[in-house]
């Protein structure tokens, strides 16, 4: 045989054998959108909710990727204003959780849930499946303005079927154990029981992209 036909037929096997391999499909694409919280405000790097997600997925079998897309301070504006340069990842699910700083400032409630309705329009109509983190408001504020701000995330839940978990500080929140000393973000233990109280949505959330294996 020549040089030049051993060559051929090198070159051949090769792309029958790549033929043959076994596609691997790319890590899921989890995007969180949200504040201080999801971006891990006074935390070491490494347990930041996002990142604790993303290991207690991967202890599932569940190839993920969670990208932190959590800006500290945000409001739900901030979170609408950023949403087409957030979905520049092409994520195939979202987890929401904005709205705690709209709150905090006071900021009136009809304004969180239009934009709040806005970011959940938009992921409805690239057909992203979404996970609605939901937020409490501060009973300081009095009862009127919880009652007009705790409604916001099952009512939108309900309009644009998304799964919800009602409150994403659910067993955190006024714990000093669980909480930094400013008393409102979550310390490392903190962060790892709120990602452990999301993963039963998460879940279903990745169930949900038809991608889960």
């Amino acid at each position: 045989m020549t040089r030049a036909g051993f060559k051929r037929m090198l070159a051949g096997a090769v792309l029958a054998a790549l033929a043959a391999a076994p596609a691997f499909a790319a890590p899921l694409k989890i995007l969180m959108l949200g504040d201080s919280l999801t971006q891990g405000f006074g935390l070491p790097p490494g347990t930041e909710i996002p990142v604790q997600l993303q290991d207690l997925l991967k202890a599932k079998g569940i190839d993920a990727t969670v990208i932190n897309a959590g800006v500290s301070g945000d409001t739900s504006a901030g979170g609408l204003a950023r949403l087409d340069w957030s979905l520049a990842d092409r994520p195939d699910a979202v987890i929401l959780e904005l709205g705690s700083n709209d709150a905090l400032r006071g900021i009136a409630p009809e304004v969180t849930r239009k934009n709040l309705d806005t970011i959940l329009a938009r992921l409805k109509s690239a057909h992203i499946p979404v996970l609605l983190a939901g937020m409490f408001a501060p009973r300081n504020l009095g009862p009127e303005y919880a009652k007009a701000f705790d409604p916001i995330y099952p009512d939108l839940a309900r309009k644009y079927g998304v799964l919800l978990y009602p409150f994403v500080l659910q067993g955190v929140a006024l714990n000093p154990r669980l909480n930094q000393a400013d008393g409102m973000h979550p310390n490392p233990q903190g962060a790892r029981i709120v990602a452990a109280n999301l993963l039963p949505d998460t879940l279903k959330l990745v169930a949900e992209t038809g991608k889960a294996k």
